[in-house]
């Protein structure tokens, strides 16, 4: 390939990949004609993107991005995946797919976070965090727990009056 489609393809490359800050990267060479359309199937149903590129284009590609840490050390064909509602829910996903025996060959081989390279090891590790959704789910508990326990201490004198007074009533009517 000449240099001038070297660029070219490289330009391309750059333009798909324009705005996305965190990826992983994984290899999908192996995988049957079949399994591939699966995979890429799946991928999209969760709003996630997948580009096979060769490691140096990609290299070239985002030289000066955020993603050019991820392809320092790599070489040969990978698939680049970024999407999904967030990074550790891109990564939960990805490690789900890597553990199903539908996709033996698929690996996952490390990516990019914050402009940190990541091993495959340190994605897993990622993937067990808890997603965007799950930590705002934490976070409005840890909210409305006081309030609801203010509540709860405002209204419990109330309630005890009013049984009591309700028991009174009950108890004269009884009698009448």
């Amino acid at each position: 390939m000449s240099k001038y489609v070297k660029n070219l393809v490289a330009a391309e490359v750059r333009k798909r990949l324009t705005g996305v800050e965190d990826a992983l990267l994984v290899n999908v060479i192996g995988l049957p004609t079949d399994k591939t359309y699966a995979l890429r199937k799946k991928l999209r149903e969760r709003n996630i993107s997948l580009l096979v590129v060769k490691g140096s284009l990609a290299k070239r590609a985002t030289e000066g991005t955020s993603l050019a840490p991820a392809f320092e050390g790599s070489n040969g064909s990978l698939a680049v995946c970024w999407g999904s509602t967030d990074f550790v829910q891109l990564a939960k996903e990805i490690t789900e797919i890597q553990q199903d025996a539908q996709y033996e060959k698929f690996e996952l081989r490390g990516g990019v976070m914050d402009r940190e390279k990541l091993s495959a090891d340190r994605v897993k590790d990622i993937s067990k965090w808890p997603s965007r959704l799950e930590q705002l789910s934490i976070l409005m508990g840890q909210v409305l727990c006081p309030g609801a326990n203010l509540l709860s201490q405002l209204a419990s004198p109330g309630g005890a009056l009013a049984s009591q007074i309700k028991q009174k009533g009950e108890e004269t009517e009884a009698s009448s």
